[in-house]
């Protein structure tokens, strides 16, 4: 299993979903939008309206934020 993270600084749900990922033993790469390369640009287009962050993906598929992940791996 891998995850894709979208997420930004100061962001508590984002460092929530990271911890709960990494107590699972989940690879996951983070793509935070404020420290680059990735952008805000980037994520609309990988998530096509998204206004807040955590976004995140699990296997290429679209999850959703940190409650949707939290039901995604019970």
């Amino acid at each position: 299993m891998k995850a894709i993270v979208w997420s930004n600084v100061g962001c508590s749900y984002c460092e929530q979903a990271k911890k709960l990922l990494d107590s699972k033993g989940i690879d996951y790469e983070e793509r935070n939008i404020a420290k680059g390369p990735w952008t805000v640009q980037q994520l609309q287009e990988a998530v096509p309206g998204a206004r807040t962050v955590p976004q995140i993906f699990v296997d290429e598929k679209h999850i959703g934020g940190y409650q949707e992940l939290v039901e995604h791996l019970k």
